[in-house]
């Protein structure tokens, strides 16, 4: 099996993997029918992503992190380009993962597991390596990811971690973070207007 055709392929297993990942958790997620109660929901506001799709929420004391990038959290003026330097996509997606786990009653040092995926650059003008030097940018990408995200929690309260690389991620950003926090200060609830 070729190079290209192996990398190809463990890419694909990566995408479908975070996809069957993603789809057991999203089931497990249901509200209980039998209390007829909803989940209870994050209260979303300016700081809150502007994906469509699944939001983050909270779901029997544990809050789950739809995912989180590094222009989630900041106005359309001050987003990061994918021509931006690699470690600002970093600090940006950590800082509105922090953020975010916090709006939630929750700490970096509570959060129980993260898939992080990273893609190169992917615009015109900006030329994508292949072969080795693909790989060399790849690995490039997870040694600044380890440099800044260890800083980010307290020494042994890492928590476990998935790191996978891709082809593309939606919107600007090289970084996305998947994940769950155990939440200890829960919001107080959202009164409906």
């Amino acid at each position: 099996m070729g190079n290209n055709t192996r990398r190809s392929f463990f890419s694909k297993v990566s995408a479908i993997a975070a996809m069957v990942t993603s789809a057991r958790l999203f089931a497990q997620q249901a509200p209980d029918a039998s209390t007829g109660a909803p989940a209870p929901a994050l209260n979303t506001n300016k700081d809150a992503p502007r994906r469509s799709g699944g939001e983050h929420h909270i779901q029997e004391g544990i809050y789950y992190i739809s995912g989180t990038g590094a222009n989630d959290g900041y106005p359309k003026e001050d987003h990061v380009l994918v021509s931006d330097p690699f470690e600002k996509h970093v600090t940006r997606t950590m800082e509105a993962l922090k953020k975010s786990v916090e709006r939630a009653g929750s700490s970096m040092d509570n959060i129980l597991h993260l898939q992080v995926f990273l893609c190169l650059p992917l615009a015109d003008g900006i030329s994508m390596p292949t072969g080795k030097s693909r790989f060399d940018a790849h690995k490039a990408q997870y040694d600044a990811l380890n440099k800044i995200y260890g800083t980010y929690f307290s020494p042994g309260k890492a928590p476990s971690r998935a790191c996978m690389a891709l082809e593309w991620i939606p919107g600007d950003s090289l970084i996305e973070i998947v994940g769950s926090a155990k939440v200890t200060n829960p919001p107080a609830p959202v009164a409906d207007k």
